[in-house]
């Protein structure tokens, strides 16, 4: 007599389909897995200044597997050498930050399709109508350059008119109803939304069918603006309202105060394993001791 695996094996072929191995299936990570986590904020903001090399080994050390790029001038020379210490490590080049001409003739050239996150001004205009029109016109030429090269492009939070949820959504919608932009969406930020956290519910599920990309932060209602994982009074509220809202995308970890940056992704990591048993009707454990002030 056949095992059940035998049998179930047989089947499958004589159906013409193969099933699919538990470990295969075991593979795709959950929301705050760590191969859905996304290292942000590591460049400019790291006070080794660690080289490209350095900072794909620090990323795959930590078990991150995906990477948002952020740079200033002086790296813009290293943009190729970080997409090659990426490839050695099998890291994702997630998502990059802003534009440069450079970046899009490696993207070209390496075929690689990253996120755009990019922060548009708030427009000058006299209603809410006008300034969706102004945010639109502003954006079509980057909407267009992102299209071409087969990129989502992340509308990102950073306060003003162009940083609100309901501002960001109408700017997706009109881009995608009127222009055929369907890649664009938004990329929302925990450290630049402590206006909205009494209606966070309602913003993220008006944002959700749009959402690239959302990045943790520590939150307190009177800040400060940054804090680690688990060290804001609503940590457990805004996760828990995070996946409550079905929202299955990529999650962010950031490294923003200027201390050496695998310490500060260490204490984000800590404090996001020492919530998760918490969100799951777990006991707290011992709080983390955080690395970085």
């Amino acid at each position: 007599m056949r095992s059940g695996l035998a049998l179930t094996l047989g089947l499958a072929l004589m159906c013409g389909v193969m099933p699919i191995p538990a470990s295969a299936m075991a593979a795709e990570p959950t929301l705050f897995d760590r191969g859905n986590l996304v290292a942000w904020c590591i460049v400019p903001f790291d006070s080794k200044n660690r080289t490209p090399a350095d900072r794909a080994e620090m990323a795959e050390r930590l078990g991150f597997r995906k990477i948002a790029y952020d740079w200033r001038e002086q790296h813009v020379a290293d943009f190729e050498k970080e997409i090659l210490e990426y490839r050695k490590r099998n890291l994702e080049f997630f998502a990059f930050w802003s534009v440069h001409p450079k970046a899009f003739e490696l993207f070209a050239k390496y075929d690689l399709h990253p996120q755009i996150w990019y922060m548009f001004p708030s427009p000058n205009a006299a209603t809410q109508e006008a300034k969706i029109d102004a945010a639109v016109q502003h954006l079509l030429p980057l909407v267009k350059q992102t299209a071409k090269a087969n990129c989502s492009l992340g509308l990102y939070n950073h306060g003003g008119w162009s940083g609100e949820p309901a501002n960001l959504v109408a700017v997706c919608k009109r881009l995608r109803e009127q222009h055929g932009a369907k890649h664009v969406g938004i990329v929302y930020n925990l450290h630049h939304a402590h206006d909205h956290l009494t209606d966070f519910a309602e913003s993220l599920a008006a944002m959700k069918p749009y959402l690239l990309c959302l990045n943790l932060n520590g939150t307190n209602p009177k800040g400060p603006k940054i804090l680690q994982l688990g060290a804001g009074s609503m940590d457990l509220a805004m996760l828990k309202i995070i996946r409550d809202s079905g929202y299955s995308g990529p999650i962010g970890i950031i490294g923003h105060t200027n201390d050496d940056v695998e310490l500060r992704l260490k204490d984000n990591l800590d404090g996001l394993d020492w919530l998760l048993p918490q969100l799951a009707g777990q006991p707290a454990g011992n709080k983390p001791m955080y690395r970085t002030r």
